[in-house]
């Protein structure tokens, strides 16, 4: 016999754990990395830092690892308090919304296009001589890119009016800093939330949560 049963009410946060795992494993993972940044001897966290980093040296090198692993650790540990709030407002919602695998595959087209973009524009004024060649090992790493595009994604989870005014506000919090001299990080940021928004299709036909089925012999 097939059972439909919605979301445990006496077990809220496993339930909104169990909705958005994709979420919360790569919470997980950065919590572990933050402890290690946290706790490692002098010096060796900032070696930590640098290969893990997608910066132009490690894209080259290891561009798979390097993509892969910047996604997964923050530079500094004392934030991340503030990632986890924020993981829950966007990633955890738009996943639970769109499912995991539309949810990632939004998150991950952000990160690797964001690193990707802003690394060769990086690389760009290096070889003008517009920026100094040590910014090759510049540390780049984060969670920020996904989370812009999470952001983004989120304009479509609003009804009007707030989806206007949230959008207004989204654009001017990450298209300020780019356009008053920001760094290859706010480019990052801005194509991420674009990406987002540019996800569109994707919400048209949101995963149903609160369902669950099991079997009964």
């Amino acid at each position: 016999m097939i059972e439909h049963t919605g979301p445990e009410p006496s077990r809220p946060l496993r339930a909104w754990i169990r909705s958005s795992p994709g979420t919360h494993i790569w919470l997980l993972i950065v919590a572990v990395t933050s402890v290690v940044v946290a706790i490692a001897p002098d010096r060796l966290d900032h070696v930590l830092l640098h290969r893990n980093s997608s910066n132009i040296h490690q894209l080259v090198k290891y561009p798979l690892r390097a993509l892969l692993s910047s996604a997964f650790w923050i530079e500094n540990p004392a934030s991340l308090a503030l990632y986890a709030l924020l993981f829950e407002l966007f990633h955890a919602t738009v996943e639970r919304w769109l499912g995991t695998l539309r949810w990632l595959v939004i998150v991950a087209t952000a990160h690797i296009v964001a690193t990707l973009a802003s690394q060769k524009v990086l690389l760009m004024a290096i070889e003008d001589h517009r920026a100094p060649h040590s910014m090759t090992h510049v540390v780049d790493i984060g969670v920020s890119y996904g989370l812009a595009a999470s952001i983004g994604v989120m304009t479509y989870r609003l009804p009007n009016p707030w989806r206007w005014l949230y959008l207004a506000g989204a654009v001017a919090f990450f298209g300020i800093p780019l356009l008053t001299g920001g760094t290859f990080t706010d480019l990052g940021h801005a194509i991420s939330l674009s990406v987002g928004l540019l996800a569109w299709p994707l919400t048209l036909h949101p995963e149903p949560h609160g369902v669950h089925v099991s079997r009964e012999t």
